[in-house]
């Protein structure tokens, strides 16, 4: 290893197995062999730098963890497409928008804050903002990426100010859990509706759809098919599922062959195309406050809840919650996950968060950014597949949410059941969401019921002020309607 004491130097110059500096937040400076030095109390360290073999790990393992993370999150370059155009968005763009978002995101993840974690946009959110914000509420998908932008610069103000984490310390771990359950019964009600499973019917609202037809029996072949995967422990079984499926609709002719690999498609149609003015204005009187309380605030509560709690998890599973300096990387980490959010809306994409499937490339043992480098390098490549993701049909993704949507149903053992005042409001929570196709009323139902359960049964010193305010929020924004 060369000395560090010498004005500058290359920084491919030493060996890759041995990245030992910290992440350094200091001013970046031209050296004279390098190009990209970083000056800090008069000494020169480069910049970036992982610190493999401090954290335990190598380069071969980093880059397995990458490969490996990847593969468990690529699906969503075929669902969230697949979510989104539904709005009237450019399929092609859209998945470009997804690549570059999931790329910059788990780069940026990487870099500012040397976690081992992947970013892309979220599933729930993508949901929200097609079915209940454009579909439901008759938002345009531009006006739709403007609030998700309001929303992203609020997620970095709260970051900054360190209220995010007031906040998350103040949501009750009901409702937490009763959110990411209804979130998973919203995914696995559009789920069943896509393959075909689930129909309209007058008399009953929902019936059973046509069982005689291909799709429906389609979809159910690659739900068993990525539980069986799952099961075996195979990595990447959701995106065999979508794959195979797709494959065998292409050879009952159901798919038409478009090509596997070209150049990606135009960013055009989606690329700084939000209309933050007419989401604000674009709804009759006192639409801006009705915006702000209707969709802004689900937006950055969900974000919250998933981005956090997932950040947290995957850290503390991969041991980078110990040490002070350890904890400083998880506020840069923070950062990095609410910037992405803002850069998601110019490139026309719903709201991005940190991915729990990361978990995959920690437990093969990936412990630094560099695992979310290959993680980003793998979306760009994934840019050239634009074709095979066009051809990917509704009953092919159809499972995917499915099987999602019964990992999140996990979430409601943690709920206290013997405790009325928690089980109900996570109750009503989960279930509101998918019956009203709505994410924000089961945030809503949930907040306000719990609020009210607690000041009736004399427990209101158990609530935290950030659930009162947000119950009172909630409050206000239905009184406006």
């Amino acid at each position: 290893m060369p000395s560090r004491g010498a004005a500058g130097f290359s920084l491919f110059h030493e060996t890759w197995h041995d990245f030992d500096c910290s992440i350094p937040l200091v001013t970046v400076a031209i050296g004279p062999r390098c190009g990209l030095c970083v000056q800090d109390a008069g000494s020169v360290t480069r910049w970036p730098d992982f610190r493999i073999t401090a954290n335990g790990s190598n380069l071969r393992t980093e880059a397995l963890a990458g490969a490996t993370t990847f593969l468990t999150m690529a699906y969503i370059v075929f669902v969230n497409p697949d979510i989104l155009a539904t709005t009237g968005m450019d399929h092609g763009a859209v998945f470009v928008a997804t690549c570059l978002a999931a790329a910059l995101g788990s780069l940026l993840m990487g870099l500012l804050a040397n976690y081992p974690i992947g970013l892309a946009p979220g599933m729930g959110l993508n949901a929200f903002f097609a079915f209940t914000v454009v579909g439901t509420m008759g938002y345009t998908w531009q006006q739709a990426l403007g609030l998700v932008f309001v929303s992203g610069c609020l997620f970095v103000a709260l970051t900054l100010t360190g209220a995010r984490r007031w906040l998350v310390d103040g949501i009750p771990p009901p409702l937490r859990s009763g959110t990411a359950a209804g979130i998973g019964l919203f995914l696995g009600f559009i789920g069943l509706q896509k393959a075909g499973l689930v129909v309209a019917q007058p008399q009953t609202l929902v019936a059973l759809g046509d069982l005689h037809r291909p799709e429906p029996l389609l979809a159910l072949a690659g739900l068993l098919l990525i539980g069986v995967l799952e099961a075996r422990k195979i990595r990447g079984a959701i995106l065999i599922g979508i794959l195979s499926i797709t494959l065998v609709g292409g050879l009952l002719g159901l798919v038409q062959y478009q090509g596997i690999v070209s150049w990606p498609p135009s960013l055009a149609p989606t690329f700084l195309q939000l209309d933050i003015a007419g989401a604000l204005r674009g709804h009759g009187a006192g639409s801006a406050l009705t915006a702000v309380l209707h969709v802004v605030l689900v937006f950055v509560l969900v974000e919250m809840f998933d981005a956090t709690g997932t950040l947290m998890g995957v850290a503390q599973r991969a041991g980078l919650m110990s040490t002070p300096a350890q904890k400083r990387q998880f506020d840069r980490a923070l950062l990095a996950d609410s910037s992405t959010i803002l850069a998601g809306s110019l490139l026309g994409t719903s709201s991005t968060t940190a991915y729990v499937e990361s978990a995959a490339g920690v437990e093969v043992g990936g412990r630094t950014g560099l695992t979310a480098l290959v993680v980003a390098a793998l979306f760009l490549l994934a840019l050239l597949f634009s074709p095979l993701a066009s051809m990917v049909p509704a009953y092919a993704t159809a499972p995917a949410l499915i099987y999602l949507a019964a990992s999140m149903l996990r979430e409601i053992v943690n709920v206290r059941w013997d405790d009325l005042t928690e089980s109900l409001p996570a109750a009503v929570c989960m279930l509101t969401m998918p019956l009203t196709y709505s994410i924000a009323t089961g945030l809503a139902f949930g907040f306000i019921l719990y609020a009210v359960l607690k000041l009736g049964t004399g427990r209101w010193r158990e609530v935290h002020l950030a659930t009162w305010a947000i119950a009172a929020l909630f409050v206000l924004r239905y009184a406006l309607e």
